[in-house]
């Protein structure tokens, strides 16, 4: 049944919105042509094909990738902060932080 059509979620995540849009494809589609056929990339013109990270279930994959039924393709933010420097930040502030505490009773 290589006819048959697939359904297919696209998800794109901002922060305080989420928006999912469910598909019908022909078997055999690509990430891409399920990208094009979602109307976010016209909704959301900061997404770039060229530029952009898109996935399927979370593991990073290419445009030409060929879909499955029901597959969640995701498109992906671009980060605002590097984690190590976020990291980094952190464990400075919780070094500052537990300075004077931690009196253990024995």
């Amino acid at each position: 049944m290589a006819d048959s059509p697939i359904a297919i979620e696209v998800v794109y995540a901002r922060a305080g919105q989420q928006d999912l849009v469910h598909l019908k494809l022909s078997a055999g589609a690509t990430l891409q042509q399920a990208l094009e056929a979602s109307g976010l990339l016209q909704k959301h013109p900061e997404i770039d094909l060229a530029k952009g990270k898109f996935g399927i279930y979370g593991k990073l994959s290419r445009l030409d990738a060929e879909l499955r039924d029901r597959d969640r393709v995701e498109i992906y933010r671009p980060l605002i902060a590097d984690p190590k420097e976020v990291r980094k930040q952190r464990a400075a502030e919780g070094k500052v932080m537990k300075k004077g505490g931690g009196d253990a009773e024995g």
